[in-house]
């Protein structure tokens, strides 16, 4: 079997369980040496530990791949600095970056602390961005890269989620216009929004969670039996692997939803609807007027694209 990234550096974050594991193994699996950053906390961020970088590590090196460990916080601008560096000085250059580390600190948005919305917004997006601020200068001067970041369906809204959700839109967001300003430097930027079993999606709580769900009429057998049973990361990691590759270069600044056999790219947001008026003439719109002509935009389908 070919390997489709023999001679090319990796970084990804969150590498020590979940999504970010199964990515750095794939990496590897694939011919890159990689950079397994991960700084080993709880779900919900707090605390560290080095071991389950240290043991992605030794799971690559004992199928005959290369990397080494980092705990570095990607909340860090200066930490960050060093996770690139590290990747430079230990295999010459960085090819390629993978964005998924992450937390989370659910609650309603009417209950939500300060902290619980700074802790989640800095490792999610200020992570992505610290990350590929440093990356991105090295891939641009070198005109080769390959950047991947971890959004979500919960960036199209997600109640009770709120720091979260605002998080992965920034993180589409900010794909969006990374892909433009890199592009032309043959440095392509993309999202993967997975759906995967991990401890952050199916832990005994959440199955708890379905469990009384289930149990109390609000969802079917199979509505429950297909949320129990979601598929691992493992069949995430192929698609981002792809995406890393050369023959990846053909998609750029795109979203690319992954759960089990489903790859699938997501629109960009759209105008669907519109009332127009030439302002040189007639001038801006009035309160009353909108009162009156409003309501035909409200009523348009938001699945307008099927």
């Amino acid at each position: 079997m070919a390997k489709h990234l023999e001679g090319k550096n990796a970084v990804v974050t969150g590498a020590g369980r979940g999504i970010g594991r199964a990515v750095a193994l794939e990496l590897a699996k694939q011919g890159a040496k990689v950079v397994v950053c991960d700084l080993g906390g709880s779900k919900s961020g707090e605390g560290a530990d080095a071991g389950p970088a240290q043991q992605v590590v030794a799971e690559i090196e004992k199928a005959g791949g290369t990397a080494i460990a980092n705990n570095e916080n990607v909340t860090d601008f200066a930490a960050a600095e060093r996770i690139v560096k590290m990747c430079v000085d230990s295999f010459g250059r960085i090819d390629i970056l993978v964005n998924c580390a992450g937390i989370l600190r659910d609650r309603m948005t009417f209950n939500m602390t300060e902290q619980e919305w700074d802790a989640v917004i800095a490792v999610h997006l200020k992570g992505m961005f610290n990350m590929c601020r440093h990356a991105s200068r090295l891939m641009r001067e070198q005109k080769w890269g390959r950047i991947v970041s971890t959004t979500s369906d919960a960036w199209r809204g997600a109640p009770g989620q709120g720091n979260y959700s605002a998080a992965k839109g920034g993180i589409t967001s900010l794909t969006y216009t990374l892909a433009g300003e890199l592009g032309k430097y043959n440095v392509t930027v993309n999202a993967i929004a997975p759906i995967a079993a991990t401890r952050m999606t199916m832990d005994d709580e959440v199955k708890a969670r379905f469990k009384r769900a289930y149990e109390s009429g609000m969802m079917s057998k199979e509505q429950y039996e297909e949320v129990i049973n979601m598929p691992g990361p493992e069949y995430v990691a192929p698609t981002v692997a792809y995406l890393c590759s050369e023959e990846g270069k053909i998609f750029n600044g795109k979203v690319i939803g992954v759960q089990g056999g489903r790859v699938a790219v997501y629109s960009k947001p759209f105008e669907i609807a519109g009332l127009y008026r030439d302002i040189r003439k007639e001038g801006p719109w009035t309160v009353d007027e909108l009162i009156r002509l409003a309501p035909t935009l409200a009523s348009v389908p938001l699945n307008i694209m099927g």
